[in-house]
C-alpha cells in the first residue's frame, strides 16, 4: 500500500509509484465524463479554495469545474480583486483563508516555492498549480495520462520539448515525471532560453540547437507556450523564432508517423504552432484539457475527500459512485 500524499506540490520528489498511482485514480474520471450526468456527492460538504495569485484561466476553471463535479463548494481569491493588491503578505491571506474552513487549497503564484511556504504553515491539503518557473504538477500528470492512452509506455520514449524552456515550469515538470520511466528527452529552443544547466534536470537529456535535428524520430513533441514579451526582445524577434522553432506540418513529419503533438496552452497560432498543426490529426490539444478534469478529481478525492490509497479499493468506490 503506497503512502498517502498530504500535498501536490511538485513531482521532483514523487517516486514512480506515486505518479502511476495518480495517472491510475484518473482513469475512472475519464470514463466518467462520458456519462450525461457529470456531477457526484463524493466531496459534498467539502470546500475547496482556490487562491490564484497570479492570471489563469484554463487551469482555474478546470480546478473549479473538478471542485464541482465532485460535489465540492468553492471559495475563490483573484489576485486582481483581492486584499493582495492593498499590500497584504501571501501567508495573511491564506490564513484568512484557512479562517474560512476550507478543506483544501489550490493554490498559484508567481514566485517559486509559494506551495511549500504555505503548506508548511497550513494545516490542511495544498496543491500546487504553477508557481513561478519552479512547476505546474497537474499540468505533467494530464500530458503524462494523455500520452499514456497512446502509447504502451513511457519507457524509451523520446520526448521533444520545443520553446523557452528555462522560463516554463510546464517543461520542468514534464522532465521529471517523464524521466523518471525512461524517456529520453530533447530539448531545443532559441540559446537564451536553453542553458546548460537544465541538462542536470533529470537522466537521458540532451539539448539540441536546430529544430530539424530534434524532432527526428520523436515519439510525443511538446510545443511550449511563449510569453510575447520576451518574443520582441532585442536578441530575437518574432520572425526569427518562426523561422527557427515553429513547429509546422512540414518539420513534424522529421517526428515519426504516430508522434503526438501537445501544448499546454493557450497557443498563438502562427508564431508556436502552425494552425495546420494545431488543428491536425496528431493534435492532443482537447484531449489535454479532458484529461485535466479527470487528474484534477482523482487529485481532489485523493487529497480532500480521503480516498482510499488502495488501487483496487479505489477504483470500486469511484465506479460505484459514478454509477
Amino acid at each position: 500500500m503506497l503512502h498517502r500524499l498530504e500535498h501536490l506540490l511538485g513531482l521532483e520528489t514523487l517516486t514512480r509509484e506515486q505518479v502511476t498511482f495518480i495517472l491510475d485514480q484518473s482513469k475512472p474520471f475519464q470514463e466518467f465524463h462520458r456519462h450525461p450526468l457529470k456531477k457526484l456527492a463524493t466531496l459534498r460538504g467539502k470546500t475547496v479554495a482556490l487562491a490564484f495569485f497570479e492570471p489563469s484561466t484554463r487551469t482555474r476553471i478546470s480546478f473549479a469545474t473538478a471542485s464541482a463535479r465532485l460535489g465540492a463548494d468553492i471559495m475563490n481569491l483573484q489576485a486582481e480583486s483581492s486584499s493582495l493588491k492593498k499590500g497584504e503578505s501571501l501567508i495573511d491571506t491564506v490564513r484568512t483563508l484557512e479562517a474560512m474552513r476550507p478543506d483544501g487549497i489550490v493554490i498559484r503564484h508567481s514566485s517559486s516555492g509559494a506551495p511549500h511556504f504555505v503548506a508548511e504553515r497550513l494545516g490542511i491539503p495544498v496543491i500546487n498549480a504553477g508557481d513561478g518557473t519552479h512547476e505546474h504538477p497537474t499540468q505533467a500528470l494530464l500530458d503524462a495520462l494523455t500520452i499514456r492512452d497512446r502509447k504502451e509506455s513511457f519507457d524509451g520514449l523520446h520526448i521533444t520539448i520545443l520553446g523557452d524552456i528555462i522560463h516554463s515550469r510546464v517543461a520542468r515538470s514534464n522532465i521529471h515525471l517523464l524521466s523518471k520511466f525512461g524517456a529520453r528527452i530533447t530539448l531545443c529552443g532559441p540559446a537564451m532560453w536553453m542553458p546548460r544547466e537544465l541538462e542536470s534536470l533529470a537522466p537521458n537529456i540532451r539539448r539540441v540547437p536546430k529544430i530539424e535535428e530534434a524532432l527526428e524520430g520523436a515519439d510525443v513533441v511538446f510545443v511550449l507556450r511563449v510569453q510575447t514579451e520576451r518574443i520582441n526582445e532585442p536578441a530575437l524577434s518574432a520572425e526569427e523564432f518562426i523561422l527557427g522553432y515553429q513547429l509546422t506540418a512540414e518539420r513534424l513529419r522529421r517526428a515519426k508517423p504516430d508522434a503526438l503533438v501537445l501544448h499546454p496552452g493557450p497557443m498563438i497560432r502562427g508564431l508556436e504552432i502552425d494552425p495546420l498543426v494545431a488543428d491536425g490529426p496528431q493534435s492532443c490539444v482537447l484531449d489535454q484539457v479532458t484529461n485535466g478534469l479527470a487528474v484534477r478529481m482523482a487529485l481532489l478525492y485523493h487529497l480532500v475527500g480521503g480516498a482510499p490509497v488502495d488501487s483496487s479499493e479505489n477504483s470500486k468506490e469511484q465506479s460505484s459512485a459514478a454509477n
